[in-house]
């Protein structure tokens, strides 16, 4: 069925390798765009749950993604003004609509905007990240219509729900997956540095005539004085031991205008 390919289309959006949560939001947010029947517009937008220094819980922006520069617009104003139907849907923790938003009365500060912007009518379905680590972060998926009455109430709302709990688990799958990444730079850079250590506590040894423990303890006294980490004190005795030290550039020997 056509809503589930879109559905499995938008998901396979936030999982592809390489791409950036603020690229995979507007990627979804054209997918949408396109695909959701009455839709001229969609906005998804990545939330982080933080407590104030007055104790009160609030959600901000990390990221979003919008099909058109007039909806982020809009968007900028919901959140600055803190009225409209997303900042509303992430508040509650529900599915708004708007009917027709010259109809509203719940947001007078925003009405005139989206009216300026095209947003006449809209759907916004909040979803928790439910991963590790994720328990603070929501996502909500918003489709938007520069006209009144533009969704059919027996389809879209059910459809928009289900586009925002993919791609939130997408979203989810790629959050893993950079972590899973920074894991791995950190254990290569701390193989590196244990590698490297190693070879300067060898040419201690070798010069010194010490044990691995006492080669240590000069490098890490040298550290200090020199206020310099272990590891680059290592890699400088390295450099120099095996001549990979770059030389200085021979000084140039002034000459006049005609090159004499």
């Amino acid at each position: 069925m056509w809503i589930e390919h879109l559905a499995r289309d938008i998901g396979a959006l936030g999982r592809e390798e390489n791409t950036a949560s603020e690229r995979a939001l507007d990627q979804m947010s054209r997918a949408a765009a396109l695909g959701v029947p009455g839709c001229s517009a969609a906005l998804v937008v990545l939330w982080r749950e933080v407590v104030g220094k007055d104790g009160l819980r609030r959600h901000v922006v990390t990221d979003y993604g919008a099909s058109h520069a007039d909806l982020s617009e809009a968007f900028e104003y919901q959140y600055t003004t803190d009225q409209g139907p997303t900042v509303e849907a992430v508040r509650e923790m529900r599915q708004v609509r708007v009917l027709d938003v010259l109809r509203e009365h719940r947001w007078p500060r925003y009405t005139s905007m989206a009216v300026q912007c095209g947003d006449r009518s809209s759907i916004t379905q909040p979803s928790k990240l439910t991963g590790e680590g994720d328990e603070d972060r929501v996502l909500t998926f918003g489709v938007h219509s520069g006209r009144a009455d533009a969704f059919d109430e027996g389809v879209v709302p059910e459809l928009t729900a289900l586009l925002a709990e993919h791609a939130a688990m997408a979203l989810q799958t790629a959050g893993r997956r950079a972590d899973a990444a920074r894991e791995s730079a950190h254990m290569r850079r701390a193989m590196s540095a244990r590698t490297v250590i190693d070879q300067a506590k060898g040419i201690i040894m070798h010069a010194k005539g010490c044990d691995a423990d006492a080669a240590f303890a000069a490098l890490r006294e040298v550290a200090q004085r020199n206020r310099k980490r272990v590891v680059e004190v290592a890699r400088d005795l390295v450099a120099e031991s095996t001549g990979s030290r770059p030389q200085p550039s021979p000084r140039r020997r002034r000459t006049g205008l005609d090159g004499r």
